[in-house]
């Protein structure tokens, strides 16, 4: 336990039992997250929570199992094993099964003393959480398709960096980065994405999710790394961006026969396809630009949400006021340098 941590520090613990469940695992090999991996993920993350004398975790429920199978976990703890922290759950009046589930539950948890909101999903169930979380660092784990904005962190080790953020012992100013958000907006419609928007030629959201990239025109990057997955990782390879810099960047796509330059992407795990690049340069924060196509879909982390319409305008602009994210190694470097995960005994 830690001797300085604050005795009512609260974790917020939201898993989303639809992630990784698109049309891409059709057409692609992408990994799966059963219910029961992701509730033995949530329950790595309290063994880790309450070794640190963390006093309460907020859960997220669902209709999906996993808050079932927690809650299960918890009745069936012997005694020997070491203390979990109080486990509350988020109850909702009802069930929508959409994005507004997620939102109302991290509002609650938030409302009610969270300090950190731990989320396991996609790169959807990440923007979601981070459109409620507002000021409350965020910790994303990997449990989607395309995961370009959640990492693949062991549970137990990201339990650890979120409850020493939570606990007081480490400044979130330090412990945290400060993420950019992309802002669509096409007529009345607002939407923020954290990894990447792009325009198709498609003419209708369908499946929402992208998986060709034969229909694609423009697209906008928050970053764009070597070792990404999915649509940045074209700019990942041709002309990369790293998510600690405030810049982003922007390419016009075009076929591969006629482009200047074709990069063979890994646009979903197990689908490296070529995608030609017309042209491309950084995208500046604050700097806003006007989307080229009059007709198509625009899509945001990889899933079409906005129908463009002629003579409805829309526009794309970078911000830099995106979520707080709990940087983990970071978190655990600070901590092994002052001790916080160290007992220091004198022998005679």
């Amino acid at each position: 336990m830690l001797a300085n941590a604050d005795a009512k520090a609260t974790v917020g613990v939201l898993a989303n039992p639809a992630s990784g469940r698109d049309i891409r695992r059709l057409v692609a090999q992408a990994s799966v997250f059963p219910t029961a991996e992701k509730a033995n993920m949530v329950q790595r993350i309290c063994g880790a929570l309450g070794t640190l004398g963390i006093a309460r975790v907020l859960m997220s429920t669902d209709l999906g199992g996993i808050s079932a199978a927690v809650l299960r976990a918890t009745r069936n703890r012997r005694a020997s094993q070491s203390p979990w922290p109080d486990l509350e759950f988020c109850e909702l009046d009802r069930f929508t099964e959409t994005a507004e589930d997620t939102v109302t539950q991290v509002r609650r948890m938030i409302d009610a003393g969270a300090r950190v909101i731990i989320c396991l999903g996609g790169d959807g169930t990440a923007r979601a959480v981070a459109s409620a979380c507002g000021d409350v660092p965020l910790l994303p784990l990997s449990t989607g398709t395309n995961n370009a904005f959640p990492q693949l962190r062991e549970a137990t080790v990201a339990g650890l960096a979120a409850g020493l953020v939570a606990a007081g012992v480490i400044d979130p100013a330090t412990a945290t980065q400060q993420t950019s958000v992309l802002e669509v907006r096409a007529g009345d419609r607002v939407e923020l994405a954290l990894v990447d928007v792009c325009v198709s030629t498609a003419t209708h959201i369908g499946s929402r999710a992208l998986w060709d990239p034969a229909a694609l025109t423009e697209l906008y990057c928050t970053f764009a790394e070597p070792d990404g997955i999915g649509l940045s990782s074209v700019p990942g390879q041709l002309c990369p961006s790293p998510r600690t810099e405030p810049t982003g960047v922007v390419l016009r796509l075009c076929a591969p026969e006629v482009a200047r330059h074709v990069v063979h992407a890994p646009i979903a795990p197990g689908l490296v396809l070529p995608v030609g690049v017309r042209s491309w340069r950084p995208l500046r924060p604050g700097e806003e630009l006007p989307v080229s196509a009059d007709h198509g879909v625009v899509a945001v982390d990889g899933e079409r949400e906005i129908e463009l319409r002629r003579g409805e305008p829309a526009t794309v602009r970078l911000r830099a006021d995106g979520p707080r994210c709990v940087d983990v190694t970071r978190v655990l470097g600070i901590a092994a340098r002052e001790g916080w995960l160290r007992d220091s005994q004198q022998h005679q």
